[in-house]
This record gives structure tokens, sequence and C-alpha cells, in this order.
């Protein structure tokens, strides 16, 4: 089956899915995005979804594209047409076609909307969950305004290529005093020894993830502690667990920090319980 995307008011195949060259998103990078999961072909946690992408728009003064109840007919409507049941759905706005120039078009300009979906192996995900995943660190070189989720993603493709080619799943952006802020496309928390759960605020320097949200729910509906704090680098290579949260991984154990096996090297039963959890919060969501 032909994968189907929403390009402006349109379904397409892919392979007829396009923009105009002198659309902001791709000459400025001047747009936001979400990825929301799918779980037996329903959307996961999609009002919060929605809400932050209306909070995206807000800081970058970008107008909706259409009300809430349209946009969220369209992304099921991309789900739908795709057959996916197990998932992720990506839209993405930018502030629309206009010709070359720094300063924003005139008013009226009409934004620019793309909504894909894809499936995912969910199999193929809890396995790489039972062995756990690498990351390395590499120093923080993002805009100070991460809090959005802009399009601008560059220091964030070349820290997941530095990754790759270290043989890690995930790169961990650290600050110039030696704090973990978060990864390239993920979250980043640590379990102390005492099983308390440690995440750097979401009001300095780090995207406020909507798995992440949850996970804080869950994890004090289960009776852990939760610290949300900056932790440094060496307290990460002695921490007793580590892991990682995003739509696309959900709770992903980390098992190695820059090559050195975190606690015994192998996923901890903080993670293991909370990726459990999440998966009950997304069957019901």
């Amino acid at each position: 089956m032909s994968r189907i995307a929403y390009v402006n008011g349109r379904y397409l195949p892919h392979r007829d899915a396009t923009v105009h060259v002198e659309d902001r998103g791709y000459q400025f990078a001047d747009g936001v995005y979400e990825v929301c999961e799918v779980w037996a072909g329903h959307l996961v946690d999609e009002a919060r979804h929605l809400d932050r992408l209306d909070r995206s728009l807000s800081e970058l003064r970008i107008p909706t594209p259409m009300t809430r109840k349209a946009l969220s007919a369209v992304l099921h409507e991309v789900v739908r047409r795709n057959g996916v049941k197990d998932g992720l759905v990506y839209l993405q706005v930018t502030r629309g076609v206009a010709r070359r120039d720094h300063a924003f078009p005139a008013p009226g300009t009409m934004p620019g909307l793309v909504v894909t979906a894809r499936r995912s192996d969910r199999g193929g995900q809890e396995a790489l969950a039972a062995r756990g995943v690498s990351v390395i660190t590499v120093p923080e070189n993002r805009w100070p305004r991460v809090d959005i989720k802009s399009t601008s993603l560059l220091p964030n493709v070349l820290a997941k290529q530095q990754a790759k080619e270290a043989g890690a799943r995930e790169a961990w952006f650290v600050d110039q005093d030696g704090f973990v802020t978060e990864g390239a496309s993920t979250n980043a928390w640590i379990v102390t020894a005492d099983r308390r759960i440690v995440t750097r605020p979401a009001e300095s320097g780090i995207l406020r993830g909507i798995t992440r949200t949850v996970v804080l729910e869950e994890a004090a509906a289960l009776g852990y502690t939760v610290e949300e704090r900056p932790f440094t680098v060496d307290e990460a290579h002695g921490a007793a667990e580590a892991f990682i949260t995003a739509a696309t991984t959900v709770v992903m154990p980390v098992v190695r920090i820059d090559d050195r096996p975190v606690a015994n090297g192998a996923p901890g039963t903080v993670a293991t319980a909370l990726r459990l959890k999440f998966h009950a919060f997304s069957a019901l969501s």
C-alpha cells in the first residue's frame, strides 16, 4: 500500500507530496512539529500534543493552520489512510510560502501543514528495550529556546550522527557547567542508588516532553520519589539506572554511557516498570 501524506489541504501519495521551494520551513527552518505515538489505531495523549503545538506556534508567532477539531480530523485520517495500528504520526507547521526574506511575510500568508504517518515494529522495540541502549555525551550547542519544538534541528542531527558513528543510540547534551540537559531527540533520566528518579526541570534548557510528563505521573503512582533537578555526567556514570523517554522510544533503558556500563550493564527494574506502566497508559488513553 502506498504511503499517503497530507500536504496543504490534499491527501497525496508520498511520491507526489511536495512543498513549494520558497516554503519558509525549507528555507529558514521556520516552523514547528509534533510526533505522536499511535497505539492500536488511536493517538496517545493527543490533547497534550496539540496543546504543545499551540504553545510552539504562539512562541514563534505562527498562525494556526486550522481549528483544533479540523487538525485532529486530519491526523486521524492520515493514520487511517496509511493503515497504521502501531506507529507514529508526524505533523509540521511552517510560516508558509513567501519571497525569501528573513522578516515575516505579509499578514494573511497561509501557514504550511504537512502530516505523515508510519508503522513501527513494536516487537523490535520491545527486544531493544530488553537489551537496553547506549548513549554518548556531547557539548550543548543549541539555541536557548529548546522548549519550542522547532524544526531547527541541525545540532541534534550532528549529535545523532556522532552517536551512530560511536555505535550508540542517542547523544546527551551537556551544558557548560557539566550538567546533562537532554538527548538529541529524547529526555534524559537517571535512577540513584536509593531508587530516586532524577530528570532535569523542564523550565531549564529542555523540551517539556509529553512522554516525560506521563512518566512523571506514572512514577508517582508507582510510589517512586522523583527529583526534577540537573544531574552531572559523573552522577550518570555512577547511577543505578538510566533511561530516555520520547514518543519514538517510550521508556528506553540506557545500559552504557560513553562506553561505560550503567551499574551491571543491563536494563533496570525501575525503567522496565515504567515502560510497562506507559504501555498500559497508551492502551487506555
